[in-house]
């Protein structure tokens, strides 16, 4: 897909040889060699460039939920410490030099059970994207607690659940049954952020999906994502962004 896009799946590159640029909510990601780059869920991707003098070798797998098991990736104990990352829809993950022929030979078998489609290649499929996700889980040494947490869980739930219309740090603390006080302190300490700033920051990348993606008047696209108020929104948004909406979203590229 040419320019920028947004999609509802947990996407993974891999960069075996050369070199390749993407732009991901806005930040510019330079990946080299070895790189495994995740991109999360409703992160608005432009894919600048890649090598191709000498040739590079590049993987790029896609992982709805539903491919891994009958659950929703915000759920999922595999790709839930890939979403809503507090750096931004992207993270890069460095493969140590040792096991990157290892990555390469599982990405090889993925691609033979997709492109030859013999009996039980759907089942071989689901496992090694299985397989990858393990491995890639491995990698990470500074996942947010939110991912093994079940109260955070139960938090960025309702938020996922919530966040197009009215929600407040008192109606998530309600809903999961604390004291706005008290999920304050356990929301900062496990992730660093506020409610309110994970409530706005979903927001904001919905936002951005809706402007890229379609040609709703940007009132309606604040009115979708939780901001009825358009001055607010436009308030919101620009104090996230640097630009309006508008703006931003003639900077995207799209008409």
């Amino acid at each position: 897909m040419q320019g920028p896009h947004a999609h509802d799946f947990l996407t993974l590159v891999h960069v075996v040889r050369g070199t390749c640029t993407y732009q991901v909510d806005g930040q510019v990601w330079r990946l080299a060699e070895g790189d495994a780059f995740v991109i999360a869920p409703g992160a608005v991707v432009d894919h600048a460039a890649e090598t191709s003098t000498p040739p590079g070798e590049l993987w790029s797998v896609v992982f709805p939920a539903e491919a891994v098991a009958p659950a929703s990736w915000q759920d999922h104990p595999l790709l839930a410490p890939f979403v809503g990352r507090h750096r931004g829809g992207g993270q890069r993950i460095g493969v140590p030099p040792a096991d990157r022929a290892a990555w390469r030979a599982r990405l090889v078998d993925l691609d033979d059970e997709l492109t030859r489609r013999r009996d039980g290649h759907a089942e071989a499929a689901r496992a090694h994207l299985t397989l990858l996700l393990v491995a890639l889980g491995r990698l990470v040494d500074d996942v947010p607690a939110e991912s093994g947490d079940p109260l955070l869980a139960a938090v960025f739930a309702v938020v996922e659940e919530r966040f197009a219309g009215r929600l407040s740090l008192r109606d998530v603390a309600a809903a999961v049954g604390l004291t706005p006080g008290h999920l304050t302190t356990v929301v900062r300490r496990g992730t660093g952020r506020t409610v309110q700033q994970w409530i706005t920051e979903r927001r904001m990348r919905e936002a951005r999906r809706l402007l890229v993606s379609t040609d709703l008047p940007v009132a309606e696209v604040g009115a979708r994502v939780g901001y009825p108020d358009p001055g607010y929104f436009a308030r919101r948004f620009r104090a996230a962004h640097g630009v309006g909406a508008a703006t931003w979203r003639a900077g995207s590229g799209t008409p």
